[in-house]
C-alpha cells in the first residue's frame, strides 16, 4: 500500500492537545489554578473541537468531586461528542472506574492525586490495559527557597519532589506520558516554562506533554524545541483578544510543524 506524503506529514508531526477544566459541570479557564471563570458547557465546547478537527482532547475536572453517578452520566455525554482521541482526569480512585471510563469511550486516564496516594492504580492500569493508557500529570510550581516542587490536589498540596524526580517515579509506576503543567504559568498566555519542560524531558524516556502558559502557535512551537513531545493548551483556543472574549478555536493542523523562529 502506497502512502501519501500527505498521510507521512500527518503521523509524523507533533499532537496539538485541548486541554479543558471542569469545576461542578462547567466548563472554567484559571490562572495560576485559581480564580475559575465560566467560559461555557463543555459538551458543547467539545462538539466543535471536533467539529474543528482537534487532534486530541484531555479533560481534566478540577472539582474534586466523586466519581459518582451524576458525573459519570456528563462525562458520557462529552464522550459522545469527542471524533478525536480523549482522555479524562478528576477524583480517579480505581480499577473500577478506569473500566467504566473506557467502556464510556475514553481512551486514556489522567492520574495526580492518585499516584501521590498510592502508586497501585497506576500499575493496575498499565498491566490490564497498557502503559499507553495512563498518563501522569504532574504540578509544578517554583518556590522561592527550594525551587521547582511538585504540587497536587490543583496545586493546594505541596511536596518535597523535585520535577525531575517524581517524573522518574511517574514512569517507573507505569505511566506512558507526562504531563507537565506549570501553576506559575497557567492562564498566563506567555508562553511555557521552558526550562522546566527541557528538565523533565531529558530525566525520563516516556512522552512529555507541555501544559501551562501557552498564548501563541510560537510558544507551542518553542514547547515542542524544548523537548515536550506534544503541546496542550487551553486559554490559547477559548479566549480572544486581549479582553479575552470567549471564541473556540483551533490552529490549521500543519502550522505548527512549521521551524520554531530563532531566539538568541
Amino acid at each position: 500500500m502506497t502512502i501519501s506524503y500527505l498521510e507521512q506529514e500527518l503521523a509524523a508531526r507533533p499532537r496539538i492537545i485541548v486541554a479543558l477544566t471542569m469545576e461542578e459541570g462547567r466548563l472554567v479557564r484559571t490562572r495560576q489554578f485559581r480564580h475559575p471563570v465560566y467560559v461555557g458547557d463543555p459538551i458543547n465546547a467539545v462538539k466543535i473541537f471536533s467539529d474543528k478537527g482537534a487532534d486530541e482532547l484531555v479533560l481534566l475536572d478540577i472539582g474534586g468531586g466523586a466519581f459518582g453517578p451524576e458525573k459519570a452520566r456528563q462525562i458520557r455525554e462529552i464522550a459522545s461528542e469527542a471524533f478525536m482521541p480523549i482522555s479524562y482526569g478528576g477524583g480517579i480512585r480505581s480499577i473500577e472506574e478506569v473500566r467504566q471510563l473506557f467502556q464510556l469511550g475514553y481512551e486514556k486516564v489522567v492520574l495526580n492525586t492518585a499516584l501521590h496516594e498510592d502508586q497501585r492504580l497506576a500499575r493496575e492500569v498499565a498491566a490490564e490495559f497498557g502503559s499507553q493508557a495512563v498518563v501522569a500529570s504532574m504540578e509544578v510550581l517554583r518556590t522561592r527557597w527550594h525551587g521547582p516542587r511538585v504540587f497536587y490536589g490543583s496545586a493546594k498540596k505541596k511536596t518535597n519532589h523535585p520535577p525531575r524526580d517524581w517524573a522518574r517515579r511517574c514512569e517507573d509506576a507505569g505511566c506512558g506520558e507526562l504531563i507537565v503543567n506549570s501553576i506559575d504559568r497557567d492562564g498566563s498566555m506567555k508562553g511555557y516554562d521552558l526550562e522546566l519542560l527541557k528538565e523533565v524531558a531529558q530525566a525520563v524516556s516516556i512522552p512529555v506533554i507541555a501544559l501551562g502558559g501557552a498564548g501563541s502557535l510560537t510558544h507551542l512551537r518553542q514547547g515542542l524545541a524544548a523537548g515536550a513531545s506534544a503541546v496542550a493548551a487551553g486559554s490559547i483556543f477559548v479566549f480572544h483578544g486581549p479582553r479575552r472574549a470567549v471564541l473556540i478555536t483551533y490552529p490549521q493542523n500543519l502550522l505548527i510543524h512549521e521551524e520554531p523562529p530563532c531566539t538568541k
